[in-house]
Formats: structure tokens, C-alpha cells, sequence
């Protein structure tokens, strides 16, 4: 059973999968850290001196002195600096898998079947997956 497994692990993709997992949540904390004590601080010094972590609308209209204070009270609050700084998270996030993806994943050109037009084959393909038909060579470039 545990060699069955070991292969499981090695052979298939899970340890690549599980890696990837460990790796995406070292680059979320990584990220979240940058954000907040990094970017948000300058960010919030040009805004006037606003604690990005410290806004928030008080829905029980008793105006707490902090979100904290709100938030031990049990105030109902709707916390939008907290939503701008994880909006700023994800663009980071999403703009660094982009960079990453573009490293790795090479985008093929293609172009439309001038047969069925069903399916866009790769413009070195000679048949198109769809209909089969038989495609005339891509022109050297």
C-alpha cells in the first residue's frame, strides 16, 4: 500500500499540485505583507494620513473610536479600507501570475478552419481536429 501510494505521489501529478499549493500561499502571505506595511503606509501618508485598516461605516451609528473597538463591541460595520487593501492584494497577485504564466505557457498563433471555420488550428497544423480537412501549408515568414 505505501509504495502504491509513494508512486501515486511521485508518478502523478499531486506532488506538483501540493508544491504549487505550499509555494501559492508563501507568495499570499509575501503579498499580503507587501501591501500592507509597504504600499498602503506611503499610500495613505499622500491621502492625508489614512490608516487604510481604520476605515470603515459604522452601520449601529454609536461611532466607535476605531474598527477594532467596533468590531470587540459587535457593531455591525461595513469595512472598506479593508476591501480597497485586498483589492490592491489581488491585482498584485493576479499581475505576478500573469508575468509567472507568461513564462511559461508560450501562446501558439492560430488561425480560423477556412473549411468549417468550427475550430482555430495552429498555423503549422495540416489538418484541422474538427473537421479534418486537409490545410495548406503556413507561408515562411
Amino acid at each position: 500500500m505505501w509504495t502504491e501510494f509513494r508512486t501515486f505521489l511521485v508518478k502523478s501529478n499531486a506532488l506538483a499540485l501540493a508544491l504549487a499549493v505550499i509555494l501559492g500561499l508563501a507568495l499570499a502571505a509575501v503579498v499580503n505583507s507587501l501591501v500592507k506595511d509597504i504600499i498602503m503606509p506611503p499610500i495613505g501618508l499622500a491621502l492625508g494620513k489614512v490608516d487604510f485598516a481604520n476605515l470603515y461605516i459604522d452601520l449601529s451609528g454609536k461611532g466607535y473610536p476605531s474598527l477594532k473597538a467596533a468590531q470587540d463591541a459587535g457593531a455591525a460595520t461595513i469595512n472598506y479600507g479593508v476591501f480597497i487593501t485586498t483589492c490592491i492584494t489581488f491585482a498584485i497577485v493576479a499581475f505576478v501570475v500573469f508575468l509567472i504564466g507568461r513564462q511559461f505557457i508560450k501562446v501558439v498563433p492560430t488561425k480560423a478552419c477556412p473549411y468549417c471555420g468550427l475550430d482555430d488550428v495552429p498555423l503549422s497544423a495540416a489538418r484541422c481536429p474538427h473537421c479534418t480537412s486537409q490545410l495548406a501549408p503556413a507561408k515562411a515568414a
